[in-house]
């Protein structure tokens, strides 16, 4: 395995796909333009609407979303790979779900996850979240191959769930993307070092780019994207809020070496509860 360079873009997504499209675009293209051939956006890439009554009657299937279009096109066009961190569309069955999606150079989706962890919190601060009120969760966990590393897929509460991303790193997974719309109470306490855990506990690269500073609908995200190694380093990342691009390039042999040093993915044990 050689060197990846990848882009993850921080975006403040709006409340219209329309403006969602022209927010990202940009970013994407110069992404692209710093020579990253995976470029990576948060979760909540096509539109973000905190009011329910407002946000279901806009969301389509993800064949028919204006922004995943758009990027699909952006793929083809730059010939580059394009995880959409999560665009918010309506399911085969009427549903609204937080879908995942990865395209490749030709603009095809090779491959979707919907996310398994809903956010449904009573927070300190007194803000509270019910994401199962607005989407159905997904009951499977995905990985994908590509011509550089294999992908595991999963989308940011997910992160507290160490289960999740271990199943992905022992089906191979040695790229985790972990896209986000953190809230900022829980970004200051535990956004780096939930993704650095998950890094260390797998031996994986993971990649999190995020929804950023106070947005149209009200919300406030913690933006920070960042990139963690397979030994818990932190590559690179943005230290702000404001919609940017980050730049990495990871060396993929080092996952190899981070497990060959600590086999935990090989150690572990079958055990009887407590």
């Amino acid at each position: 395995m050689g060197a990846l360079r990848v882009g993850l873009i921080q975006t403040r997504t709006p409340a219209t796909h329309a403006a969602a499209l022209a927010h990202v675009a940009p970013l994407v293209r110069e992404a692209a333009a710093k020579g990253a051939a995976l470029i990576l956006t948060p979760e909540g890439t096509n539109v973000l609407q905190k009011d329910r009554a407002l946000l279901l009657p806009t969301l389509t299937s993800l064949e028919d979303d204006l922004v995943v279009a758009g990027l699909r096109d952006l793929a083809r066009e730059l010939a580059v790979w394009i995880d959409i961190g999560s665009a918010l569309v309506r399911r085969e069955d009427g549903k609204a779900a937080n879908r995942q999606a990865l395209i490749d150079p030709s603009g095809a989706v090779v491959a979707t996850y919907d996310k398994l962890h809903m956010f449904d919190v009573d927070l300190p601060t007194g803000e509270t979240a019910r994401e199962s009120a607005t989407y159905e969760p997904g009951d499977r966990a995905v990985v994908v191959d590509t011509p550089f590393a294999r992908l595991g897929l999963s989308i940011c509460y997910d992160m507290r769930f160490p289960a999740l991303h271990r199943a992905l790193a022992v089906a191979g997974a040695t790229i985790l993307t972990v896209p986000a719309a953190f809230t900022r109470p829980t970004g200051e306490s535990h956004w780096e070092i939930l993704l650095r855990a998950r890094a260390i506990e797998t031996g994986s690269f993971v990649l999190a780019p995020a929804q950023g500073g106070f947005h149209e609908d009200g919300r406030g995200t913690w933006g920070r994207s960042m990139a963690i190694g397979p030994w818990g380093e932190v590559i690179d990342k943005l230290d702000h809020d404001e919609p940017g691009v980050l730049i990495a390039d990871l060396d993929l042999a080092l996952a190899a070496k981070a497990r060959a040093a600590i086999p935990a993915l090989s150690n572990a044990r079958a055990f009887v509860g407590p």
